[in-house]
C-alpha cells in the first residue's frame, strides 16, 4: 500500500485543530485570554512588563527571558497562545514558506481574546498551506539553517515536532480554561484545606 504522508502529516494536525482544539476556544474572554491566578508571564502594555527582557513590536510586549528560569514561569492562555502562533506557527511558516520576518520581537502582540484567535489562526493557516504545498521530496529535504542544531533533520520531523507543540500547548490552554470556569471552586477548595 503506497502512504501519503503528506496528507497524513496534514490530518494529524488538522483534525486536531478542527475537532478538538480551535471549537474549545470559542467564547474566550478577555478576562479569561489575561487570567493569572499566580504570578507568571502574560501578555501586557510595554510599561506593564514583568521582566526586563519583554519583547514585541507594538504598545503591548510578551515576557520573555532567555534562557527560561527554573522553574519555568506559569504562563497564562493569551501568553500560550502567542508562543503557539509565533513560536510554533508563525516563525516556520514564514522562514520556511514565505519571506521571514515573524517573529517575538516583531509582533504587536494583541491584548484581546479575540486579537489572539485572529493571530493564532492567521498563522496556523499559513503553516498548513505551506505544509500541504509540500510533495515527497519536499518532506524529505532537510530543515535548513532556520531550525538552529535541527538543520539536517527531515522538513517531515519538523512538522510532526510542530504537531506535538500545538497539542501540547493547546492542551495545557484547554486546562486552564477548566480551571478559569471553576476558579471559585478552586478558591473555595483552598480555604477548606487551610
Amino acid at each position: 500500500m503506497e502512504i501519503n504522508w503528506n496528507h497524513e502529516l496534514v490530518e494529524q494536525l488538522d483534525w486536531h485543530w478542527q475537532n478538538h482544539l480551535r471549537p474549545r476556544l470559542e467564547g474566550l474572554t478577555d478576562d479569561e485570554y489575561l487570567w493569572e491566578p499566580v504570578a507568571g508571564w502574560s501578555l501586557r502594555p510595554r510599561d506593564e512588563a514583568a521582566v526586563v527582557v519583554a519583547t514585541g513590536a507594538g504598545r503591548s510586549v510578551a515576557d520573555f527571558k532567555y534562557p527560561e528560569p527554573d522553574p519555568a514561569p506559569f504562563t497564562t492562555i493569551g501568553w500560550r497562545m502567542g508562543h503557539i502562533a509565533i513560536g510554533v506557527l508563525g516563525e516556520r511558516a514564514t522562514n520556511h514558506f514565505g519571506s521571514g520576518g515573524v517573529g517575538y520581537a516583531t509582533t504587536d502582540w494583541p491584548l484581546t481574546a479575540e486579537g489572539g484567535l485572529a493571530l493564532l489562526d492567521v498563522h496556523y493557516d499559513a503553516w498548513l498551506a505551506g505544509v500541504r504545498a509540500l510533495d515527497p521530496a519536499g518532506l524529505s529535504r532537510p530543515c535548513g539553517h532556520e531550525e538552529g542544531p535541527f538543520a539536517d533533520y527531515p522538513f517531515g520531523a519538523l512538522i510532526l515536532h510542530i504537531t506535538r507543540e500545538v497539542i501540547h500547548h493547546g492542551a495545557e490552554i484547554l486546562v486552564l480554561r477548566d480551571l478559569y470556569i471553576r476558579r471559585d471552586e478552586l478558591i473555595g477548595a483552598e480555604a477548606r484545606s487551610n
